[in-house]
């Protein structure tokens, strides 16, 4: 998700503040201050292929649950002009983003992308096998999440829609109020309320959902079968499916954004240095040598 620096409020920022770190299902992408981008992990249909990108000023990367068939990815990233670059993996269009205009955030679901415009309406390429890239209708819309099967969109007043495959729930977010932020895992949605607190819809397996004592949050994400919350002293708490670590965050300290990729996890630092955990099997959390990664904003 977007991320917010700690120690300001979890109310709605006055500045849209861009990912500046992505995890995709085995890959993991830092923005750096320059508007150049590194990525790191599995290359295998060419989703860290960015060394060339220029004037990014967010990124995103497709993430999808472990399978035997979710090996692919791709990567996303939105230029200062509004215009948006992509690579990876492109079996289903998802990639096939070069005449998008005025875009000012971006997010990657598995075999497709999406575009937040300028106006507040929505664009979408890719797989629409359940709904998914049915966003054409939508309006006001701040913030944009996505994973597998399912696409979510805040509006401007603190409600939020979601479109896709909702067989456990996670599209059922209509009652929803007061909400900053949102994410979405593998089946399940994550919401950020202004007071700080976090709600959740979906499939609860793995106890993703079990979020109801945080408090004091700023940013969330949301991995296939985990969820992060930053809290406002830059402290950061996990909750879900644990097997690789990638819940294994409470040491962390100074940190001003997390992402959530399938199941690895990662923190940038206030100093711009970037902490990984969970699954390295691509090296995907290889980033200890990373630096000058940072936030842009509108």
């Amino acid at each position: 998700m977007d991320g917010i620096p700690p120690k300001e409020s979890a109310r709605k920022p006055k500045h849209r503040f861009k990912n500046a770190i992505a995890a995709g299902r085995r890959h993991t992408v830092g923005l750096k201050s320059d508007g150049t981008v590194i990525a790191i992990g599995d290359n295998n249909v060419g989703q860290c292929d960015v060394s060339d990108w220029c004037d990014i000023v967010a990124v995103a990367a497709g993430n999808v649950h472990m399978a035997t068939n979710t090996g692919n990815s791709h990567t996303i990233g939105l230029k200062s002009d509004g215009t948006v670059v992509a690579v990876g993996w492109n079996k289903h269009g998802q990639c096939d983003v070069n005449e998008w205009r005025g875009i000012v955030a971006v997010t990657a679901g598995w075999r497709r992308s999406i575009g937040l415009k300028s106006d507040g309406t929505v664009v979408a390429v890719g797989s629409n096998t359940f709904g998914e890239c049915n966003v054409g209708a939508w309006r006001d819309i701040l913030a944009v999440a996505a994973d597998d099967w399912h696409t979510v969109g805040l509006k401007s007043d603190g409600t939020v829609m979601g479109v896709g495959i909702n067989r456990y729930g996670q599209c059922n977010v209509s009652s929803w109020r007061d909400i900053v932020a949102v994410a979405a895992g593998y089946i399940h949605t994550i919401g950020l309320k202004s007071d700080g607190s976090v709600m959740t819809a979906g499939l609860n397996k793995y106890n993703q959902c079990d979020v109801n004592g945080w408090c004091d949050i700023v940013a969330i994400a949301a991995g296939s079968y985990h969820t992060i919350g930053l809290k406002s002293d830059g402290t950061v708490v996990a909750v879900g499916n644990n097997r690789y670590g990638q819940c294994n965050v409470s040491g962390w300290r100074d940190i001003v954004a997390v992402a959530a990729g399938c199941t690895h996890t990662i923190g940038l630092k206030s100093d711009g240095t970037v902490l990984a955990i969970g699954s390295n099997e691509y090296g995907q959390c290889d980033v200890s040598g990373w630096c000058g990664i940072q936030i842009h904003s509108d």
